[in-house]
């Protein structure tokens, strides 16, 4: 019997792994109390429709209903009984206090076999049903006048301490700065604290680079800012970036424009007046409004503002005939770079953006670096890539040990302040030891001299008095480990030769290819999205089959490969532990382990389900399934999308031990710098082999820029 997991990722194959952790917590949760298909599509319809807007209204209330009967079986297996109230439950005597501290979210109420000779009292309990009918009109009254937020998964929750003051005057409109300002918070995911008692800080116009390990929660916090599950001032216009644009009939230029709304309502209203004026229906006070309308729509520029969506289309890789596809027509990470384009278009007062690198090739990020060092606003960015954050960042914010420390200056002057700060405290607690260990031995020596009982006694007490001594915090360090216990290989190792390929006969990806690569090779390609990388690698795995020409390798040659889409790979519902069990049977559990903790998954995060990892966590158990058979030759694509600082550090450690072979597709300049010794450019059906490595490959595409205006 199919389940509802099982419906789902049959008729929704792409969809986010966190929309889809949404929808089944709210199946599980409610599965009990829908009473028919309809209200299953009430509950989940919308969001169902967003993921795939292939599919029409029809088809979503069809699938719903599947749920709705596989929830029905599924409850009357596991409770075949049901036991009915002997009686109505009494509101009336349901406490003001709960009722006052509870969320917006549904209350539950603990229903009890009442006994036979209860009463109701029907007047109170159809007083205080009508009072609880008309406090939710109110509710969702007032929930349907917010702005639409992105969706925040019912596990992660935020709280802060706020006096009546700091309300009064946001709720009164006289607050007027742009600063974000929260203190005293917690934020914590289902049982996991992530920060306790932590403080922000977000001066108006500065660019905050937030940092720090692999699943701390840096992700989470910009979902309860992007929520305003932490209060931000009600006159800061918050954008985050975290989902794709859906997929429509929307030209990608229109879509940027349609972002800033003030503009849209301003030309609707113009069309709207001139229609009436056109007609002979207009009055006075319509003709005073339509001026007031083009003075307005000039002074924000209203005319230029296509060109200037084109240019951040431009800059992010779409080329003039790409801005006249319709969103539907692209991938979901083209379809990310347009939610990209439409923040950056909009100019938020508080922009949020999540790993912007990720979805971005080299040249891309180059120019997005420069965009946004002339950006006007607040940023707050979440960015594993060490040269964007020193190119962009103001500040650096550091998560760690659930609260955050604010640096001033860029990612390396945060990596020398930090480091000046520990070397300060491990002086200041060695002191403070030195000086404890002076006292105690004072009082051990006189502890029984009758003379010198007074003097102890004040010792004593000095001791009592002094503040706990805690030993400094530092993170551990990461490490990786690539096993390569295999024997050496002799050339030819891999090579391609002649190699054509297409996949389709309108359009050849490549012609005369020739590369080659052997144990020693430290390769990256870089080019454009769309110039053929990832094609590239499953060409030189063998994974396709040329046109024309021969792809040659070792015959004791063993590939391992990391995908971009790694996640896609992983089953999300079992334990790092079981994953490698089911991929790899016949070894001990303690083996399992040892394994999985060679890359940082250890202790409890090995029992969790993949799915409740964080995507660095999800990235290191990839590393861990891909290196269990001891590959000779690795290809990677995009390895450090979502790896923190330090685990990319450590990657770059591990790759340049490595005895074997390793060409890999990366945008991170940092791991090109530390790994590659070879640099492949795919372009125009080509691969060009740069000797300048890295730096001459960035200098042309500078020099592209100044050619195209951007700068």
């Amino acid at each position: 019997m199919a389940t509802y997991v099982d419906i789902l990722k049959s008729e929704f194959p792409e969809i986010d792994t966190e929309v889809f952790d949404y929808i089944t917590g709210v199946l599980d949760s409610g599965g009990s109390d829908f009473e028919d298909g309809e209200e299953v599509f009430d509950a989940i319809g919308g969001v169902l429709q967003e993921v795939a807007a292939e599919k029409n209204e029809d088809d979503v209330r069809d699938i719903c209903l599947q749920l709705f009967n596989t929830l029905k079986l599924t409850n009357c297996h596991s409770n075949p009984r049901q036991v009915l109230l002997d009686a109505p439950v009494q509101l009336s005597q349901i406490s003001v206090e709960s009722a006052a501290s509870a969320t917006n979210d549904v209350q539950g109420i603990w229903m009890v076999k009442r006994n036979q000779s209860t009463t109701v009292d029907a007047k109170k309990l159809e007083k205080a049903e009508a009072k609880l009918r008309a406090k939710h009109e109110r509710r969702n009254e007032k929930d349907s006048q917010k702005p639409s937020n992105p969706l925040v998964l019912e596990e992660a929750s935020a709280s802060q301490a706020s006096s009546k003051k700091e309300s009064r005057v946001d709720l009164s409109g006289k607050n007027r700065s742009y600063d974000v300002r929260i203190e005293n918070f917690d934020v914590s995911f289902g049982e996991r604290s992530l920060l306790q008692g932590a403080e922000l800080c977000l001066a108006s116009g500065r660019r905050y680079g937030l940092v720090g390990r692999n699943g701390l929660g840096k992700t989470t916090l910009l979902k309860m800012l992007a929520s305003r599950s932490l209060r931000v001032p009600a006159h800061i216009s918050i954008l985050h970036v975290e989902q794709e644009v859906a997929g429509d009939d929307t030209p990608a230029l229109q879509s940027v424009l349609e972002s800033d709304t003030v503009r849209e309502e301003l030309l609707a209203e113009e069309r709207k007046l001139n229609a009436h004026i056109a007609n002979g229906t207009a009055d006075g006070s319509e003709s005073i409004r339509l001026s007031e309308i083009y003075a307005r729509l000039e002074e924000i520029e209203a005319d230029k503002a296509p060109a200037r969506a084109s240019v951040i289309l431009a800059g992010l890789g779409f080329s003039p005939k790409m801005q006249q596809q319709t969103t539907k027509e692209f991938s979901g990470g083209w379809r990310m770079r347009l939610a990209l384009a439409r923040a950056l278009f909009a100019k938020p007062d508080l922009l949020l953006l999540d790993e912007p690198t990720n979805m971005l090739d080299v040249r891309a990020i180059l120019w997005l670096e420069n965009y946004l060092q002339t950006w006007q606003s607040t940023i707050l960015v979440v960015s594993h890539d060490r040269n964007f954050l020193n190119a962009v960042a103001t500040d650096i914010i550091h998560l760690h040990s659930q609260r955050l420390d604010g640096y001033r200056g860029d990612y390396e002057n945060f990596i020398k302040t930090k480091e000046d700060r520990l070397k300060n405290q491990q002086r200041e607690y060695e002191a403070q030891l030195q000086y404890r260990e002076h006292i105690q031995v004072f009082i051990d020596r006189f502890r029984y001299n009758a003379n010198r009982a007074a003097q102890v006694q004040s010792k004593l007490k000095l001791l009592e008095k002094l503040p706990e001594l805690k030993p400094i915090d530092k993170e551990s360090e990461v490490v990786l480990r690539f096993p390569d216990n295999f024997e050496k290989l002799s050339p030819p190792i891999l090579q391609l030769d002649e190699v054509e390929f297409s996949y389709s006969p309108e359009l050849r990806l490549f012609t005369g290819l020739c590369v080659s690569a052997d144990l020693e090779s430290r390769i990256c390609i870089v080019g454009e999205n769309g110039a053929g990388k990832s094609t590239l690698l499953k060409l030189l795995m063998g994974d396709l089959t040329p046109i024309s020409g021969t792809r040659h390798a070792h015959r004791n040659l063993k590939i391992g490969y990391f995908s971009q889409h790694h996640v896609d790979q992983l089953d999300l519902n079992v334990c790092s532990v079981e994953l490698l069990l089911s991929k790899f049977p016949g070894l001990t559990e303690e083996e399992y382990r040892r394994q999985l903790g060679r890359y940082g998954i250890s202790g409890e995060l090995a029992t969790r389900p993949v799915a409740s990892l964080s995507g660095g966590q999800k990235s290191r158990v990839a590393f861990a399934q891909m290196t269990m058979p001891c590959p000779n030759f690795y290809i990677l694509d995009e390895p450090t999308n979502h790896l923190d600082m330090e685990t990319i550090e450590a990657l770059a450690k591990s790759l340049n031990n490595f005895k074997g072979g390793v060409v890999l597709v990366s945008h991170d300049e940092r791991l090109i710098r530390l790994v590659c010794k070879e640099l492949w450019v795919c372009e125009s059906g080509r691969v060009q082999r740069i000797d300048g490595g890295f730096d001459e490959y960035k200098d042309i595409l500078q020099e592209q820029f100044r050619r195209e205006g951007f700068l």
